[in-house]
């Protein structure tokens, strides 16, 4: 019983198939010129109209869109009121219109939810889906600590925000630090790699309140350093451990708040290997696989195939 995800996000075109128990997802990083931090969502949602039936027909291949019984898409960024970008657009429009010529139901989710699914999914932990556990959502455009349950329905998840940043993403630090040292946009690859190459490997204790906190101003020191002639992989290590360390303890504040429940990390941050030594050895993090940390269509094909299992309507 196979099933067709897309998600179309603001740096990624992505298509997946799911049969119930596995699945393959293709995905095409959107073209961001060289020194620029991002797209304008104008341009996203073009570069997804184009790339879009390219990566379905690479997913598919010969057989096409055969057999396939649903089609859901990413719609939104979070399942919340008032949530939407342009660029998923692209996605959830190109899905009704194959569903509609397909004759199957269309599936409708929010990329964050894609996200967990994917996450749990790619951990052998698809069940944390059926009960509540703490979440990080770590992108270039969000870093949020999340109390998620099951929605009455046993299909999605619902996500309460307990904390994250109150400013700039982890990603968009990382990102940033990137692009100032001469790296390719998005960063966070080759920042970890080159981070590898610290000697000092200094960090900066970012103050928290709660379960939130700010990352503005280390992008000031980033860029203090940069003047100062540090060496470029003291930077990146910088950024980046800054980052590790505060998930790290508002992670172990959250635990303690909400004792017993496991925590699931989701997003392209969520990539990073230090960020999963810390958290694996100190929290008992669960991880996704590194290619379904990134953004992906992975988790809206298992959440459309848990919708079609369960006689959901759309």
């Amino acid at each position: 019983m196979a099933v067709l995800g897309l998600d179309t996000s603001n740096y990624t075109t992505s298509a997946a198939l799911f049969d119930g128990r596995e699945g393959q997802n293709r995905g095409r990083l959107l073209d961001v010129r060289p020194g620029e931090l991002g797209l304008r969502q104008s341009d996203a949602l073009f570069q997804h109209v184009k790339h879009l039936p390219q990566v379905v027909s690479a997913l598919t291949g010969e057989g096409g869109l055969e057999g396939i019984q649903a089609v859901g898409a990413s719609t939104r960024p979070r399942a919340v009121e008032g949530s939407y970008m342009p660029c998923f657009l692209a996605g959830a429009s190109q899905g009704q219109v194959l569903a509609q010529v397909l004759g199957v139901p269309f599936y409708a989710f929010s990329h964050q939810q894609g996200h967990l699914a994917a996450a749990a999914w790619s951990a052998g932990r698809l069940d944390l889906l059926e009960k509540p556990f703490l979440a990080w959502h770590l992108s270039g455009g969000t870093t949020e600590l999340l109390r998620v349950e099951p929605e009455e329905d046993g299909v999605a998840v619902r996500a309460k925000m307990l904390g994250g940043t109150s400013d700039i993403s982890a990603g968009q630090l990382i990102d940033r630090t990137g692009v100032l040292l001469g790296l390719p946009f998005p960063a966070g690859k080759a920042v970890e790699a080159l981070s590898r190459q610290a000697q000092k490997r200094e960090w900066f204790r970012v103050k928290r309140k709660g379960l939130t906190f700010s990352l503005s101003g280390m992008e000031n020191k980033v860029q203090q350093m940069l003047q100062r002639g540090e060496a470029p992989e003291e930077i990146a290590w910088f950024a980046q451990e800054t980052v590790c360390r505060i998930v790290l303890e508002c992670t172990r504040a959250a635990m303690e708040q909400y004792p017993g429940l496991p925590v699931l990390c989701s997003g392209g941050v969520a990539s990073n290997g230090r960020l999963r030594e810390l958290l694996t050895r100190s929290c008992g993090g669960v991880f996704a696989q590194p290619q379904y940390s990134t953004d992906n269509a992975m988790g809206v094909a298992i959440l459309t195939s848990r919708a079609l299992e369960r006689g959901m309507q759309p």
